[in-house]
């Protein structure tokens, strides 16, 4: 390949000139006029948008959105990519890494689709889909709260494609222009999932099998159907602790390690210091405990970080017989 790539020889065929406008077919007029308000944007090459929208279902005639959802899985990656490392410049790259997987997800993105009310402006020819978006837009109205690792049903994929090939289509239209793709389109993906999100809804499985590894624990998640519904049990060195259950496996995997996180004190001993986690009585877990508050009082106050130093008690997690003390 010429070192001298010429960008805009990649996108001769997708390219308006600049003062042409290249309308949708107009069948896609109405929808294509929709989705641009939703952005705020107005295409050059409406038929850009117009491919976004297009399902590969439609006849093999008509070009779909799968070689723009390539490209708009990575333009959103980076996009977020450089919003995080500005955003966060005292996260490690690790803590970057979930922040970024957070805001990229299937269950982000197809919510992001739900709210804006974009899948009806797809073209389509499967009947099915629709039955599958219909239930999870109903069950997305009904969270009362921002939903960071998978809700009550599992985000049909086909709403997070649709999102990024609708970005795809606005990077390629501004010319590859990532900073006026993010002007363009933060707004579309807000609210923006915070670290201080993360903290309060942590992903449950991962949180599961982390603590466990620092106690020396192995974990192993089992799953079997009964009927219409998976089940997903998880034990911790062979011996059961908690099962979970629901239509798709991975909702299930994930109900079974909130229950799991929420038995762990009682499943296995402590080692030098008690979880930094504390289960609610619905089996979710909260950073903000007692510990996590007490370091916050000490930042904002400028005080010495607390000294904890055990006293006495029996070193077991479920022990009720344990006292730490704690200086400042």
């Amino acid at each position: 390949m010429d070192a001298q790539f010429n960008w805009e020889y990649l996108g001769r065929r997708s390219f308006a000139q600049p003062n042409d406008v290249v309308y949708p077919s107009p069948d896609m007029e109405v929808s294509v006029r929709a989705v641009e308000r939703i952005l705020g944007y107005s295409f050059k090459n409406k038929r850009l948008l117009e491919e976004a929208l297009t399902h590969s279902s439609c006849s093999d005639s008509l070009s779909n959105f799968q070689r723009l959802e390539f490209v708009g899985d990575a333009a959103i990656g980076l996009a977020i990519s450089n919003y995080v490392f500005l955003a966060y410049p005292q996260l490690d790259p690790g803590q970057l890494t979930s922040l970024r997987s957070a805001n990229i997800s299937t269950e982000k993105l197809a919510r992001v689709a739900v709210r804006h009310g974009l899948y009806p402006y797809v073209r389509r020819n499967v009947a099915n889909l629709d039955d599958k978006v219909r239930e999870f837009d109903k069950a997305v109205r009904e969270e009362d709260e921002m939903v960071v690792y998978g809700g009550s049903v599992k985000a049909p994929k086909i709403l997070a494609d649709i999102v990024e090939s609708i970005a795809a289509a606005v990077y390629v239209d501004v010319n590859f222009d990532l900073q006026r793709l993010w002007v363009i389109f933060r707004g579309l993906l807000e609210p923006i999932i915070t670290y201080e999100d993360l903290h309060k809804q942590p992903q449950p499985v991962r949180m599961l099998f982390e603590l466990c590894q620092k106690q020396g624990k192995h974990v192993d998640i089992k799953y079997w159907r009964d009927g219409s519904k998976n089940i997903a049990s998880v034990h911790i060195d062979g011996n059961f602790v908690a099962s979970g259950s629901a239509e798709k496996k991975e909702i299930a995997k994930l109900n079974a390690a909130k229950l799991a996180l929420h038995k762990l004190p009682q499943a296995i001993p402590v080692k030098g210091e008690f979880f930094e986690y504390v289960a609610g009585v619905d089996g979710c877990f909260e950073i903000e405990g007692a510990k996590h508050k007490l370091h916050e009082i000490c930042r904002k106050k400028k005080w010495t970080k607390p000294i904890y130093k055990y006293v006495w008690g029996t070193q077991l997690a479920y022990s009720d017989e344990l006292e730490y003390s704690v200086k400042l």
